[in-house]
């Protein structure tokens, strides 16, 4: 694959780079993406996270969709200097930090809309990460946690105060979508 097409927003058609790396870069396919951010909608005015960013698509299809700010974060330093130049394409600044997703999340002291995590998929420790996002407050109340896996692993339903309320299916991985509570008697909608 010689790149990934932005799917939305002020940047689609834009072509980004795929980095290359030890590890096999799975980069959200096109459908994938079309599919999650017509669920997110508009959203200009929310912040964006996107863990294990690899190339950054997601992160740049947020921001191309009016999120502010956006941040990636990807360990791999030699996916890094593509993250950089991918996301460069951006009128707005998108930061980058190259270090551990677990790191990040045990240093921040913000916290986002919404939350997209990408891991590789023999990542053992999604469910810790959900966790940590909403120990750590990185998933403001009411926003979005998207975690894609592989069909056939187990997740739990909720974790703390972070509960699925959206799933979907893409061939042979799973997208799914979590709500972080607002307090007593917050709905899903």
């Amino acid at each position: 694959m010689a790149g990934l097409r932005v799917t939305g927003g002020r940047y689609r058609g834009r072509i980004v780079e795929v980095p290359k790396g030890p590890y096999e870069i799975r980069p959200a396919m096109d459908r994938m993406r079309e599919s999650i951010f017509s669920v997110l909608g508009d959203l200009t005015g929310r912040s964006f996270l996107d863990l294990f960013s690899g190339s950054g698509i997601v992160g740049l299809e947020a921001a191309s969709r009016g999120a502010a700010p956006v941040v990636c974060v990807e360990r791999d330093r030699a996916k890094f200097p593509v993250l950089i130049r991918n996301v460069s394409i951006a009128l707005e600044r998108i930061e980058c930090h190259c270090l551990p997703v677990e790191r990040y999340l045990l240093r921040l002291d913000r916290s986002f809309s919404v939350i997209f995590c990408d891991p590789p998929f023999p990542y053992a420790h999604k469910a810790e990460l959900i966790r940590s996002a909403g120990e750590r407050g990185a998933l403001e109340p009411g926003g979005l946690l998207l975690l894609h896996y592989p069909k056939g692993e187990v997740l739990p339903e909720a974790v703390g105060d972070i509960v699925t309320f959206d799933e979907r299916v893409y061939g042979r991985s799973i997208v799914r979508i979590y709500r972080r509570g607002e307090g007593t008697g917050s709905t899903v909608e």
